[in-house]
């Protein structure tokens, strides 16, 4: 994967310009640097995917309903938001090695904060506002942590070699992000949902009325359950912490350390690539979150599985989407990333128009191959968004980072639809957000045909000069 790689790139009816056939996707003096923020993703991952089910656990064991337990997606994604441009301000002004450690540190402070948030059991069913609420804290803390990651770390990836190599070398670190996923959700399963006390939530408040004491029993070991693999994580990003303290990182950064705040967003702004790039961002976070979400009640309502076979459903997508990333690094090769990015988008809609039509198991297979036109998008669409901005990238990944928790915004809808008319139709709401990210795609697709043409145009007149 870290090898080097033939890249082409024909453009013109009449010649063809090309990239070096053996360019380098990371040159050897940024290697090692490569490999230890590459594993970064895979730590973001795992939390994004050990914490989805947790919705789950706290609307059973604090008796929540519905709406309060997805507090939890409200809290962890507002982190996001909050935290994508100060961290971008931070990069810009110091070094990407500090946005790091900065972002390393919030992460770890976050899981802590699971021990004492667990420490505190309620009283009874109802009381159970303040106890929910430190752990919402807790949820913030940690994702301002990982907003900080995201911000450094993409822009870090891509300024570690030529602008050439820049959106296959995020793709190739992208692809660690799911195997961190993928555990989170294999410890979400075995370690807290199927370690959790099977009683329901009107089990537990009929238990309160006639044994408090037994109540408080189950609902501190449940809340237990809850904190231990998040105060592992905590230890574990303490200790990569003290090792990004202590290792040689890449200076990839401009010597430039000024921040032009308005200047930067005034010319990002101009950029077409880059303001279409968030906006498709946020659909394709917002098509991922939808279909990863849903894929459990769809398993449920369309072929009465359980939860936790429902949920293996999901881990499988998880693993086509994992291997689906490395292919597509590899596709980068031989396709330009616009093409690569709408027929993505185009396959994605066609399969939830299969979960939509297709009956039973034909369905369900239909919604986990979305996971396979998921993988490409977000390092692709960042690499697209990013190119040519040189050192504004800091401040402009920014509004990257927060297109991901403007994609909260859609699994609601797709909940309100599946309130109001079925599962099934639900899935228009992703396929939807898969023609935008297609849309971007192509749209990309064209521009830089049309910006090869300009420039090509440009250089006959000027060869026809120096030949007279």
């Amino acid at each position: 994967i870290l090898a080097k790689t033939c890249l082409s790139d024909t453009v013109g009816a009449q010649g063809s310009r090309k990239i070096p056939r053996m360019a380098q996707i990371v040159p050897s003096e940024h290697l090692f640097g490569f490999s230890l923020v590459t594993a970064l993703f895979a730590l973001w991952g795992f939390a994004n995917d050990v914490t989805n089910p947790m919705v789950s656990a706290f609307h059973t064991i604090l008796s929540l309903d519905n709406t309060e337990s997805a507090l939890v997606q409200t809290a962890f994604y507002s982190g996001y938001c909050f935290m994508a441009i100060p961290a971008a301000l931070v990069i810009k002004r110091f070094t990407y090695k500090i946005g790091v450690l900065l972002g390393l540190t919030l992460y770890s402070l976050g899981c802590l904060l699971f021990i004492p948030a667990a420490s505190q059991v309620p009283s009874g069913p109802e009381r159970t506002g303040g106890v929910f609420a430190v752990f919402l804290l807790a949820y913030f803390v940690m994702t301002c942590g990982l907003s900080f990651l995201e911000t450094t770390a993409n822009p870090y990836i891509l300024s570690m070699g030529s602008e050439e190599t820049a959106t296959p070398r995020l793709n190739t670190a992208q692809a660690f992000n799911p195997l961190g996923s993928l555990c989170g959700m294999f410890v979400a399963r075995t370690f807290v949902l199927g370690e959790l006390n099977k009683d329901t939530e009107s089990d537990r408040e009929g238990l309160f009325q006639t044994d408090p004491a037994k109540y408080r029993s189950i609902t501190e070991e449940d809340l237990g359950i809850i904190r231990t693999p998040y105060a592992v994580l905590g230890v574990v990003v303490a200790v990569v912490t003290i090792g990004f303290l202590c290792a040689r990182l890449p200076k990839t950064e401009n010597q430039d350390k000024r921040i032009d705040l308005s200047g930067t967003l005034g010319r990002i702004a101009k950029k077409p690539a880059y303001v279409k790039g968030v906006f498709a961002q946020m659909f394709n976070v917002s098509a991922q979150i939808c279909c990863w979400t849903f894929i459990i009640q769809y398993g449920e309502s369309e072929l009465s599985l359980s939860k936790s076979t429902a949920q293996t459903f999901n881990i499988v997508a998880m693993v086509v989407f994992l291997s689906n990333r490395f292919v597509c690094t590899y596709l980068l090769r031989f396709v330009s990333a616009g093409m690569l990015l709408g027929v993505a988008g185009l396959a994605g809609a066609l399969f939830c128009l299969g979960a939509i039509m297709l009956p039973g198991y034909l369905g369900l297979s239909s919604l986990i191959a979305v996971s396979a036109c998921l993988s490409p998008m977000f390092p692709t669409i960042y690499g697209i968004a990013l190119e040519g901005l040189g050192d504004d990238a800091k401040l402009a990944s920014a509004g990257l980072i927060m297109a991901i928790g403007g994609g909260a915004l859609f699994p609601p809808i797709q909940g309100a639809v599946i309130d109001a008319i079925s599962i099934r139709v639900s899935f228009l709401v992703p396929l939807a957000c898969f023609v935008a990210v297609a849309v971007f795609g192509f749209d990309t697709l064209l521009m830089r045909g049309a910006d090869a043409k300009k420039s090509l145009g440009a250089e006959q007149p000027a060869e026809k000069q120096e030949t007279a």
